[in-house]
């Protein structure tokens, strides 16, 4: 299991005036700037969750990670994975914890990447038996046999990834970090590493802990979500409540060609919101307020066509409303 308690992590900037005579002073002045990444935080996770860990870039999602891997030390609180804290006891928890970070690499550049593979078995020290099992294992999820042979350095970013995900579940943690896994990736490389993923979790009781930009991970993935924003959690439950919270939200899709001003349209006593987007036309509304019959039929008579896609709300959207209703001091 997985707790943070008031977890806390502040850093020091020394304040320095500008030009060269600013730098000097710099040395021998004692003032400081604080600013606080993660801002006393608590939750538990449960041992085979996987979990969602979001927000924007800058709310300390990475900062928390790092604390849960005992890279960092908090700045107050504590982290305890299993009732250990790991920034105290690295070499133990190392054993039963594996990290992937999207910008970043565990493999050894020059070598071929089956090499790194056998130098991380005899790290962990992995058993001939297990590390034959689990590389099988990874072969069949991954799909990794076809570059196995290659050097680090030769591989695609696609191909690199799924070779990183291996590496960190390679000695068969308890516990996975992945910290941006699908960035940059292309549609089919993101569902390859997505179905991994919850193999390991279904086979394995793997415990998951995901932070990510990118929406179909969070809803393909996590049955809950911890949203975060300036270092504080501003949402912590699960993907079913929090759809619930925001009704029967839907959108219509329909093609835009510019043959109208989308000002003009009716609004319905400001509950339906129209956007443009990719050359659509969409329009959002909560089906508990304003009947679907209602939209579906203005969408015939004014608009003049019939071809659109109706659609539920999905978690970007929500994310979004939720941003939006902390910037502004409401209450989600």
């Amino acid at each position: 299991m997985i707790e943070l308690i008031h977890l806390t992590k502040s850093f020091k900037k020394p304040v320095r005036k500008p030009g060269i005579i600013g730098m000097f002073t710099s040395l021998f002045s004692r003032k400081y700037t604080v600013t606080t990444a993660v801002n006393d935080i608590s939750f538990k996770i449960n041992d085979g969750e996987i979990v969602g860990y979001i927000g924007a870039n800058g709310a300390g999602k990475s900062t928390t990670i790092k604390m849960m891997c005992g890279i960092l030390n908090p700045t107050s609180g504590k982290v305890l994975l299993n009732g250990v804290e790991p920034y105290k006891k690295r070499r133990e928890i190392a054993k039963s914890v594996g990290v992937v970070f999207g910008q970043k690499t565990q493999l050894w550049w020059d070598i071929p990447l089956i090499e790194s593979f056998v130098v991380l078995k005899e790290m962990y020290q992995i058993s001939d038996q297990d590390y034959e099992e689990r590389m099988e294992f990874l072969k069949s999820t991954l799909g990794i046999s076809e570059f196995l042979h290659q050097p680090v350095r030769t591989l695609s970013l696609g191909q690199r990834m799924r070779a990183d995900l291996a590496a960190a579940w390679l000695h068969n943690p308890s516990i996975l970090f992945l910290d941006e896994p699908t960035i940059g990736l292309d549609v089919l490389v993101k569902e390859k590493i997505r179905q991994a993923i919850k193999t390991m979790n279904n086979k394995y009781h793997t415990t998951v802990i995901l932070t990510t930009h990118d929406m179909e991970d969070i809803e393909n993935l996590c049955s809950r979500i911890i949203l975060i924003e300036k270092g504080g959690i501003i949402y912590d439950g699960s993907l079913k409540d929090i759809k619930h919270k925001f009704g029967d939200a839907k959108t219509i899709s329909v093609p835009y060609f510019g043959d109208y001003d989308i000002t003009s349209l009716d609004d319905f006593n400001q509950k339906v919101k129209y956007e443009l987007k990719d050359e659509h036309l969409l329009i959002k509304f909560n089906a508990g307020q304003v009947p679907l019959e209602n939209i579906v039929n203005y969408v015939f008579h004014h608009l003049h066509t019939q071809d659109f896609v109706i659609s539920d709300i999905n978690i970007e959207d929500i994310v979004k409303e939720i941003l939006a209703k902390e910037e502004n001091h409401e209450k989600i």
